[in-house]
C-alpha cells in the first residue's frame, strides 16, 4: 500500500511538474505570437497611410487606380506571409507545449 502511494504522489509531482513546463512553453509561444501579429498590425498601418498619402496626391485616375492596385497587390502578399509566419508559429507552440508530455507518454505506453 505504501509503495502504491509512494508511485501515486512521483507520478502525480513528475505530472504536475510537466504541466508547469508545458505552460512555460504555452506562454512564451503566445508572446512570441502576439509580438509577430503587434508587428505586422503596425507595418500593415504604416504601409496604409502611405498608400492613401500617394493617393490623395494622384493626379489622375488612371494614376490613383495604379497606387490602388500596387497596395492591394502588396497588402495581399504581406498578408499571406505573415499569415505563414503565425502559423509556424502556432505549429511550434503546439509541439514545443507537447514535448514535456512525451516522457510520460512513452511510459504509459
Amino acid at each position: 500500500m505504501t509503495q502504491t502511494y509512494e508511485d501515486f504522489s512521483k507520478y502525480g509531482k513528475e505530472f504536475a511538474d510537466t504541466g508547469l513546463k508545458s505552460f512555460a512553453s504555452l506562454s512564451k509561444g503566445a508572446q512570441a505570437i502576439a509580438t509577430e501579429a503587434g508587428e505586422y498590425t503596425k507595418k500593415s498601418f504604416e504601409a496604409g497611410s502611405a498608400a492613401f498619402e500617394k493617393l490623395f496626391s494622384a493626379k489622375s485616375l488612371d494614376k490613383a487606380i495604379e497606387i490602388q492596385s500596387d497596395y492591394a497587390k502588396q497588402s495581399y502578399e504581406t498578408f499571406v506571409a505573415e499569415a505563414t509566419k503565425i502559423g509556424d508559429l502556432y505549429a511550434e507552440l503546439a509541439k514545443e507545449a507537447y514535448k514535456p508530455f512525451e516522457s510520460i507518454v512513452a511510459k504509459a505506453k
